[in-house]
């Protein structure tokens, strides 16, 4: 029995806003300045959301604290050769990464995919396995569709599409995996989901 206090659910909006404000942040910047201002910008803006999202929740989500940590490498590598490279890259990085680790993850019967959600859901071990191949080849996608926008487009079409459309994408593949979440749905309460939250997808 899981006798931890439920952390606070904040309100979506804020949720949304700790996600959102600092592409904004990060698009405004770029749009009235340049693209290093933009990525100071954005790198105070990210820490800001951290911080707002731990006072509110007093809980940071793994995958949110990633990305900061790589945001901050990265933007602070561009600022410091001043090379603009770097924070494009830095997404292509980032979505490699997270890949990797769910593809790993399966090569030894886990799937890291609960973990990097925060458990939002129960799932069988056979419908977390599909969930964490489907955001595995989907956050590969994402590495590629990255690269082939900053290498082809302008400074100012990128930061256009990782402002508005990494969101909205992400957003619109979530909710296709709906279907296979109802699916593979089970009581928090089972044994199985018990398997589940350790990491367990050996049994699916």
């Amino acid at each position: 029995m899981n006798d931890m206090p439920k952390r606070p659910e904040p309100h979506p909006f804020f949720k949304l806003a700790t996600e959102l404000g600092p592409l904004l942040v990060f698009f405004v910047a770029n749009a009235k300045f340049h693209l290093f201002v933009a990525t100071g910008a954005f790198m105070v803006a990210i820490v800001a959301a951290i911080i707002a999202s731990y006072v509110v929740t007093r809980h940071v989500p793994l995958m949110a604290l990633i990305t900061a940590v790589i945001v901050l490498v990265f933007g602070s590598l561009t600022l410091f050769f001043h090379d603009e490279t770097f924070i494009k890259i830095k997404p292509t990085v980032i979505y490699a990464l997270f890949s990797a680790t769910l593809f790993i993850g399966l090569l030894f019967g886990r799937s890291f995919i609960a973990i990097m959600f925060d458990q939002v859901f129960n799932l069988t071990a056979h419908g977390w396995k599909l969930l964490t191949i489907r955001w595995a080849l989907f956050f590969a996608a994402m590495a590629v569709l990255n690269e082939i926008v900053w290498r082809t487009q302008s400074t100012d079409i990128w930061v256009t599409f990782k402002a508005f459309g990494v969101i909205p994408i992400t957003a619109i593949f979530a909710v296709t995996q709906m279907t296979l979440v109802k699916r593979y749905s089970i009581e928090p309460a089972t044994d199985e989901a018990s398997d589940i939250e350790r990491g367990d997808v050996s049994k699916g």
